[in-house]
């Protein structure tokens, strides 16, 4: 970032909703034509909260915290299961 940029009244996530509904963007051409592209999220993507960020900046960082509690859900489950049993 240069030095005259100032983002100090900047709001982190200020347009995170609307980005999780898609967006359109308009091109303008040199030949004068416009053209209009809509943009949906692909399926499966996952949008995290702004707040989130700080604690999973990266994928590589998300993927590490929900396999670890996926390692959790059988040995709930299993027990759950053994209390309804007996």
């Amino acid at each position: 970032m240069r030095a005259e940029h100032d983002f100090s009244a900047g709001v982190r996530g200020k347009h995170h909703r609307a980005m999780q509904g898609g967006y359109t963007i308009t091109i303008r051409k040199a030949d004068g034509t416009t053209e209009v592209r809509e943009i949906k999220p692909c399926a499966g993507t996952v949008i995290l909260e702004p707040d989130l960020r700080t604690h999973f900046p990266d994928s590589k960082s998300v993927n590490k915290a929900l396999s670890s509690l996926i390692r959790l859900i059988p040995a709930r489950s299993k027990s759950l299961h053994r209390k309804r049993g007996a």
